[in-house]
């Protein structure tokens, strides 16, 4: 039987602002398309059908800088509650957490994480600051602004060093080049990502080692997955690229596995799904959210990064991990959306009470 409920899929309409995506100059490039944007209007409509299976109207609404007309579609629906998929507003991600507010304003309850956990974990460096006040190992790391100008004794992080975007996500900016040995490809990694994306960027000690991911459910862990880089040519570092994620028959796509659930020992098991928990709690994520780790060589767990609303489509990392929980598609889409509904119930009963 159906719930008796409207949901309202909201998402943000797919959009290009940067001349590449993968963090490699243009020759090396294959597009200048957000293939990770695009990538979810080919999901909308399995999305779509997976929850009209359970409640009783779903509908979609894209969401663009054209407030006006996405109040106006909110309310024209009146939805129960919101199914959030926004990640960005016109390819500007910095407004994902502003869209979670006007939800809030808007008085209509959304899955997933509110403004605070969203705005917080997009930028990395405050990400880092929140779990070393929480006693969370994240690696050292500095952030410069483009324009910033430093000198080799300005760097006092160790070498490897991997170089990302301050503010951006979906592996956005990151290549083979991010992991730089020395000051000289450091500095030459980082004029290229200033000169493109023109926006802060963050140097961090790169952990070599295991890369991890653990999927957060209602507060649980889910099986860990781990990434696994088997066939990968020795030249390439072990990390996961825009490449790797999103552009097919690519040397990172084609050697990026994840394998869960991971091979852990139950004593390091423990230790990676208290941390990830951890991390999760600090960042006050809510719903569903994912948090990357790194194991160094004594097994010591980094958190590398927290990702609040991560992708969840069917093929995704986060819904392997919940399938190996024994809970699959239909049903993870189903419970994130009634993690919503019930705090509308509970909102609406104690209004009703007061």
């Amino acid at each position: 039987m159906k719930i008796d409920a409207k949901i309202l899929i909201c998402y943000n309409a797919p959009v290009s602002i940067f001349s590449v995506y993968n963090g490699k100059p243009v020759r090396e490039s294959k597009t200048g398309d957000d293939l990770s944007e695009k990538s979810f209007t080919k999901e909308l409509d399995r999305t779509r059908n997976s929850l009209e299976k359970h409640f009783i109207r779903v509908d979609s609404l894209a969401i663009d800088r054209d407030i006006s007309k996405t109040i106006y579609g909110i309310n024209s629906f009146a939805p129960d509650i919101i199914f959030n998929f926004v990640e960005a507003v016109e390819g500007i991600s910095s407004y994902e957490y502003c869209m979670a507010g006007i939800f809030e304003l808007l008085g209509i309850e959304y899955t997933g994480c509110r403004p605070v956990a969203l705005g917080n974990c997009l930028d990395k460096e405050k990400t880092k600051d929140i779990l070393r006040s929480f006693g969370i190992n994240t690696p050292a790391s500095i952030t410069l602004k483009p324009t910033t100008r430093f000198s080799k004794k300005d760097i006092t992080l160790r070498y490897p060093v991997i170089l990302k975007l301050l503010k951006e996500d979906a592996s956005i900016g990151i290549s083979e080049f991010s992991v730089v040995k020395n000051y000289a490809e450091l500095r030459k990694q980082f004029m290229f990502l200033a000169s493109v994306y023109k926006q802060d960027i963050i140097l961090e000690e790169y952990i070599k080692g295991r890369e991890l991911n653990v999927g957060i459910l209602g507060g649980n862990p889910l099986p860990v997955s781990e990434i696994g880089f088997e066939g990968l040519p020795a030249k390439f570092p072990r990390i996961v690229t825009y490449d790797g994620k999103w552009i097919e028959d690519s040397i990172y796509y084609n050697h990026t596995r994840p394998v869960c659930p991971a091979q852990l020992k139950d004593r390091i098991l423990k230790r990676i799904n208290k941390v990830a928990v951890s991390a999760f709690e600090a960042l006050k994520c809510r719903d569903y959210a994912r948090v990357d780790i790194r194991l160094d060589s004594k097994g010591v767990p980094h958190v590398i990064e927290v990702n609040p609303n991560p992708d969840i489509s069917k093929d995704s990392g986060f819904a392997r991990a919940s399938k190996a929980a024994g809970i699959n598609h239909d049903k993870l889409l189903s419970t994130i959306a009634n993690f919503a509904l019930e705090r509308k119930r509970k909102h609406d009963s104690q209004a009703k009470a007061g």
